[in-house]
């Protein structure tokens, strides 16, 4: 079993940062690709960022120069550092990950997500 729990969202004033991290939990061995993905209001869920394992990194165009994804594969955690947030940055936020369980086929998981709202 294992478990992606994201966190760091909240209320932030256009301009602003935030930072989002996921963190995976259970019988993970190891884990490939960890992506962020983002779904708004009325709106299918688009992927923002990707982090390969081995610190490789791909952005939506709307994330390029403003957000920012990281990873420690020691604590099994991804980052994702959002700044000149805007408006049409509102969404809820999830952390998708490629896990390895020892004894298993890798397959993704998902996290719950957390909701960022840019609004002043």
């Amino acid at each position: 079993q294992v478990q992606l729990v994201e966190s760091g969202g909240g209320l932030v004033q256009p301009g602003g940062s935030l930072r989002l991290s996921c963190a995976a939990s259970g019988s993970v061995l190891s884990i490939d690709d960890m992506k962020w993905f983002r779904q708004a209001p009325g709106k299918e869920r688009e992927v923002v960022a990707t982090i390969t394992s081995g610190g490789g990194t791909m952005y939506a165009d709307s994330a390029k120069g403003r957000f920012t994804i990281s990873r420690d594969n020691v604590k099994s955690t991804a980052y994702l550092q959002m700044n000149s947030l805007k408006p049409e940055d509102t969404a809820i936020y999830y952390c998708n990950a490629l896990v390895k369980v020892r004894g298993l086929l890798p397959r993704y998981y998902w996290g719950k997500g957390t909701l960022v709202t840019v609004s002043s």
